[in-house]
């Protein structure tokens, strides 16, 4: 797979979730920042994202999207409308406000998207013709990431990214997915995730082409053609016992003028990326399949078990047998 793809699939923990979402008249919620990723797309109507950190409110028309990553965050029908509180609590799904005093519960949003704004669940006929009504129609994504070893591509990210779809192929995608919440067809389930799955990507992609001309680091670092290069080999066989003279030949470079320029675009010497990258891939292999060690370190690079158990248990504090184990034990799965 390209770098894009593969920081995505190294992260992910569990399956996304799509649904609509209605609000009409007075509304106001705050989200506090959680460890996944997420989107609001406006189909219909109007609303604010209103930035934890006091940054001017941003205004999302239908055909705009915001893209929500590590931090906390309003969202509301109008930058003055009072705020309730969203938390998260221990099974997963979000409650707006605290416990009442009697015990009972408070208003609960699907667990399956969170972070968004409920109130038409999917199928629920009328939306749209309530939302002509001085309502808004979302279109809201969730993803769980594995934040124990985040790739810079999704960290070096704004907390909050406003994008226009109309007339962009992600517009079309959104399209799609509203289609198939809308109607509980056969195989919407598998739709649904692969189109969420393709939303993420170009999301980032949007965001990346846009402001790989005017900044530095992994943004550009996509778009330069050596280094570009450099990181799509690396990539596509981690295993290869590359050098930093081999990798400089891939970007068309000599090894001093290669050296210097990935450590510029990158952060750290190609070979400190090379390392980095094959012990966060082993670290995926083990949480997600049940293959041997030795097949996990030839995949990553090591030559023998040992090596390669001496690395990983360097860089995470504990062996691969006893990584895999504990979150077999601590990840449950996501229906």
């Amino acid at each position: 797979m390209d770098v894009l793809s593969d920081a995505i699939t190294a992260m992910r923990a569990g399956r996304p979730h799509a649904a609509r979402r209605l609000r009409q008249g007075a509304w106001g919620l705050r989200f506090p920042a959680s460890t996944g990723v997420g989107f609001h797309a406006v189909l219909e109507g109007s609303c604010w994202v209103l930035p934890e950190d006091g940054g001017s409110p941003i205004r999302l028309t239908a055909g705009d999207l915001v893209f929500v990553h590590g931090v906390g965050y309003g969202l509301a029908d109008d930058p003055g409308t009072p705020l309730d509180e969203v938390r998260q609590i221990l099974d997963g799904s979000w409650q707006i406000g605290p416990e009442t005093a009697d015990g009972g519960a408070p208003a609960t949003l699907d667990a399956a998207v969170p972070g968004t704004p409920g109130a038409a669940a999917p199928g629920t006929p009328g939306a749209s013709a309530a939302s002509e009504a001085s309502g808004t129609l979302m279109l809201c994504g969730a993803y769980q990431l594995n934040r124990a070893r985040p790739h810079p591509l999704l960290t070096c990210l704004p907390g909050l990214i406003r994008l226009a779809t109309s007339g962009r192929p992600l517009g079309g995608v959104l399209d799609l997915l509203r289609s198939e919440t809308e109607d509980a067809r056969p195989g919407a389930a598998a739709a649904t995730s692969g189109l969420l799955d393709t939303a993420l990507l170009y999301i980032l992609r949007d965001w990346y082409d846009q402001h790989a001309k005017h900044t530095t680091g992994w943004a550009a670092a996509l778009r330069d053609p050596a280094i570009g290069q450099a990181l799509s080999a690396i990539h596509h066989d981690p295993a290869r016992p590359w050098t930093v003279e081999e990798l400089g030949t891939v970007a068309g470079l000599s090894r001093a003028a290669f050296a210097k320029r990935f450590t510029a675009f990158v952060g750290e010497p190609p070979l400190g990326y090379l390392t980095w990258w094959r012990l966060t891939l082993a670290g995926h292999l083990l949480r997600a399949g049940d293959q041997p060690l030795r097949v996990v370190a030839q995949q990553t690079g090591y030559t023998s078990e040992f090596a390669f158990a001496k690395a990983f248990k360097r860089e995470y504090g504990t062996s691969p047998g006893r990584y895999r184990t504990h979150h077999s034990a601590t990840l449950k799965p996501v229906s």
